[in-house]
């Protein structure tokens, strides 16, 4: 998979991202913008490892969105807290698998139609 159409995504999920949170409020954002997180990590998986298979890009993405939730159990630093979060919600871990599934979904479907 070339590199520039997947940075391109990963920019593109940064602005959804962004303009999820400015315009939107309450829970929308807020789970639009776990699954959006996932899906950030899961093209960042790509971009390293372009031939990487989808189910394979969506497990690391999903598990590291998994461990940064459960880290927040513990306490995380005040620097990262605007990156990492600072107070569990098992709800999000749901919509960490949405993003992940999705981005899985997109991605399947780009390599067909290339393919």
């Amino acid at each position: 998979m070339p590199r520039l159409p997947v940075l391109c995504v990963a920019v593109l999920t940064v602005a959804a991202g962004l303009g999820v949170r400015a315009f939107f409020d309450g829970p929308v954002s807020k789970y639009a913008g776990d699954a959006l997180y996932t899906v950030l990590i899961y093209t960042l998986v790509v971009l390293i490892v372009p031939r990487v298979r989808p189910w394979v890009a969506a497990a690391p993405a999903v598990g590291a969105s998994w461990a940064i939730e459960f880290a927040q159990l513990g306490e995380i630093p005040a620097v990262l807290r605007p990156l990492l979060g600072s107070t569990f919600n098992p709800p999000d871990l749901f919509w960490y698998a949405v993003g992940a599934a999705a981005a899985w979904a997109a991605h399947t479907f780009w390599l067909r139609r290339a393919g």
